[in-house]
Protein backbone atom coordinates (compact mmCIF):
# COMPACT_ATOMS: atom_id res chain seq x y z
CA UNK A 1 0.00 0.00 0.00
CA UNK A 2 1.39 3.34 -0.67
CA UNK A 3 -0.06 6.59 0.70
CA UNK A 4 0.98 9.89 1.88
CA UNK A 5 0.47 12.77 4.98
CA UNK A 6 1.19 15.96 5.35
CA UNK A 7 2.43 17.32 8.74
CA UNK A 8 2.40 20.82 9.77
CA UNK A 9 6.02 21.97 10.75
CA UNK A 10 6.97 24.02 14.11
CA UNK A 11 8.14 27.46 13.42
CA UNK A 12 11.26 26.04 15.60
CA UNK A 13 11.76 24.24 12.13
CA UNK A 14 12.39 26.56 9.72
CA UNK A 15 15.88 28.87 9.95
CA UNK A 16 17.92 25.51 8.78
CA UNK A 17 20.95 27.25 6.90
CA UNK A 18 21.26 26.36 3.11
CA UNK A 19 24.80 25.06 2.90
CA UNK A 20 24.80 23.02 0.15
CA UNK A 21 21.58 23.30 -1.20
CA UNK A 22 19.91 20.37 0.20
CA UNK A 23 16.06 20.68 0.97
CA UNK A 24 15.11 20.58 4.69
CA UNK A 25 11.47 18.92 2.85
CA UNK A 26 9.65 21.91 4.09
CA UNK A 27 6.75 23.73 2.53
CA UNK A 28 5.80 27.35 2.79
CA UNK A 29 1.84 27.96 1.67
CA UNK A 30 -0.95 29.65 3.34
CA UNK A 31 -1.44 27.51 6.43
CA UNK A 32 2.37 27.84 7.16
CA UNK A 33 5.48 24.96 6.99
CA UNK A 34 4.15 21.40 6.04
CA UNK A 35 5.94 18.60 5.27
CA UNK A 36 4.72 15.68 3.36
CA UNK A 37 5.42 11.85 4.22
CA UNK A 38 5.31 9.72 1.37
CA UNK A 39 4.73 5.86 2.41
CA UNK A 40 4.96 2.10 1.68
CA UNK A 41 3.91 -0.40 3.92
CA UNK A 42 3.21 -4.17 3.72
CA UNK A 43 -0.15 -6.06 3.80
CA UNK A 44 -0.15 -6.34 7.97
CA UNK A 45 0.71 -2.69 7.98
CA UNK A 46 4.78 -2.49 8.43
CA UNK A 47 6.38 0.22 7.37
CA UNK A 48 8.57 -1.20 4.23
CA UNK A 49 9.83 2.37 2.82
CA UNK A 50 9.28 6.26 3.27
CA UNK A 51 10.55 9.81 1.75
CA UNK A 52 9.84 13.25 2.77
CA UNK A 53 9.01 16.08 0.37
CA UNK A 54 7.90 19.83 1.03
CA UNK A 55 4.57 19.52 1.76
CA UNK A 56 2.91 21.21 -1.57
CA UNK A 57 4.43 18.46 -3.76
CA UNK A 58 2.26 16.54 -5.45
CA UNK A 59 1.88 12.85 -4.21
CA UNK A 60 2.95 10.66 -7.84
CA UNK A 61 6.24 13.12 -7.28
CA UNK A 62 7.66 9.57 -4.78
CA UNK A 63 5.13 6.92 -6.25
CA UNK A 64 7.24 5.59 -8.84
CA UNK A 65 10.42 5.49 -7.16
CA UNK A 66 8.50 3.64 -3.67
CA UNK A 67 7.32 1.24 -5.43
CA UNK A 68 10.72 0.24 -7.44
CA UNK A 69 11.37 -2.95 -5.39
CA UNK A 70 8.08 -4.11 -5.14
CA UNK A 71 7.51 -7.80 -7.06
CA UNK A 72 4.78 -9.97 -7.43
CA UNK A 73 2.20 -8.12 -5.10
CA UNK A 74 -1.20 -6.23 -5.32
CA UNK A 75 -0.21 -2.68 -5.19
CA UNK A 76 -2.75 -0.57 -3.40
CA UNK A 77 -3.10 2.98 -3.59
CA UNK A 78 -5.94 6.06 -3.61
CA UNK A 79 -7.08 8.08 -6.76
CA UNK A 80 -4.02 10.48 -6.67
CA UNK A 81 -2.07 7.60 -7.69
CA UNK A 82 -3.99 7.33 -10.71
CA UNK A 83 -1.47 7.46 -13.89
CA UNK A 84 -1.21 5.15 -16.61
CA UNK A 85 2.89 5.71 -16.38
CA UNK A 86 2.76 4.26 -12.90
CA UNK A 87 0.25 1.46 -13.51
CA UNK A 88 2.66 0.41 -16.56
CA UNK A 89 5.60 0.41 -14.17
CA UNK A 90 3.39 -1.84 -11.31
CA UNK A 91 2.44 -4.25 -14.19
CA UNK A 92 6.17 -4.71 -15.74
CA UNK A 93 6.89 -5.31 -12.42
CA UNK A 94 4.88 -8.04 -11.91
CA UNK A 95 2.63 -6.88 -9.44
CA UNK A 96 -1.33 -5.74 -9.87
CA UNK A 97 -2.24 -2.12 -9.69
CA UNK A 98 -5.46 -1.90 -7.40
CA UNK A 99 -5.90 1.86 -7.91
CA UNK A 100 -9.37 3.24 -8.93
CA UNK A 101 -9.95 5.32 -11.47
CA UNK A 102 -10.24 9.37 -11.42
CA UNK A 103 -13.74 10.38 -12.69
CA UNK A 104 -12.28 12.45 -15.57
CA UNK A 105 -10.33 9.21 -16.92
CA UNK A 106 -10.96 8.86 -20.34
CA UNK A 107 -10.79 4.95 -20.68
CA UNK A 108 -12.03 3.83 -17.15
CA UNK A 109 -9.80 0.89 -15.62
CA UNK A 110 -11.21 -2.18 -12.96
CA UNK A 111 -9.96 -3.06 -10.17
CA UNK A 112 -10.70 -4.94 -7.08
CA UNK A 113 -12.95 -3.26 -4.59
CA UNK A 114 -12.85 -6.29 -2.28
CA UNK A 115 -9.00 -6.15 -1.98
CA UNK A 116 -8.78 -1.94 -1.93
CA UNK A 117 -10.55 -2.22 1.38
CA UNK A 118 -7.65 -3.31 2.71
CA UNK A 119 -6.22 0.33 1.87
CA UNK A 120 -7.43 1.38 5.80
CA UNK A 121 -4.31 -0.28 7.24
CA UNK A 122 -2.16 2.48 5.62
CA UNK A 123 -4.43 4.99 6.92
CA UNK A 124 -4.39 3.76 10.65
CA UNK A 125 -0.51 3.37 10.44
CA UNK A 126 -0.50 7.41 9.81
CA UNK A 127 -3.05 7.66 12.85
CA UNK A 128 -0.61 5.84 14.61
CA UNK A 129 2.00 7.36 13.49
CA UNK A 130 1.04 10.70 14.34
CA UNK A 131 0.48 10.31 18.10
CA UNK A 132 4.34 10.76 18.69
CA UNK A 133 4.44 14.58 19.60
CA UNK A 134 7.79 14.44 17.40
CA UNK A 135 6.25 13.20 14.21
CA UNK A 136 2.85 15.34 14.20
CA UNK A 137 4.22 18.53 14.95
CA UNK A 138 7.96 18.72 13.46
CA UNK A 139 9.96 20.34 15.45
CA UNK A 140 13.26 19.30 13.76
CA UNK A 141 15.11 21.47 11.77
CA UNK A 142 16.97 18.66 9.25
CA UNK A 143 15.61 16.78 7.08
CA UNK A 144 17.71 13.79 8.38
CA UNK A 145 16.71 14.36 12.02
CA UNK A 146 13.11 14.26 11.43
CA UNK A 147 13.08 10.86 9.02
CA UNK A 148 15.65 9.30 12.19
CA UNK A 149 12.50 9.88 14.36
CA UNK A 150 9.59 8.94 11.80
CA UNK A 151 11.69 5.35 11.49
CA UNK A 152 12.14 4.72 15.08
CA UNK A 153 8.69 5.57 15.68
CA UNK A 154 7.91 3.24 13.15
CA UNK A 155 9.93 0.70 14.34
CA UNK A 156 8.37 1.16 17.83
CA UNK A 157 4.71 0.51 16.09
CA UNK A 158 5.85 -1.86 14.22
CA UNK A 159 7.23 -3.92 17.93
CA UNK A 160 3.71 -3.56 19.49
Amino acid sequence: MIDSTIVRAHSSAAGYKKDSGTSQALGRSKGGLTTKIHRVCEALGGTLKFTLTPGQHNDMTQASELVASTQRAFVIADKAYDSQKLIDQIVAQGCVAVIPPRKNRKTPREYDKHIYKERHLIETLFGKLKHFRRVFARFDKTKDAYAAFIAIASTIIWLR
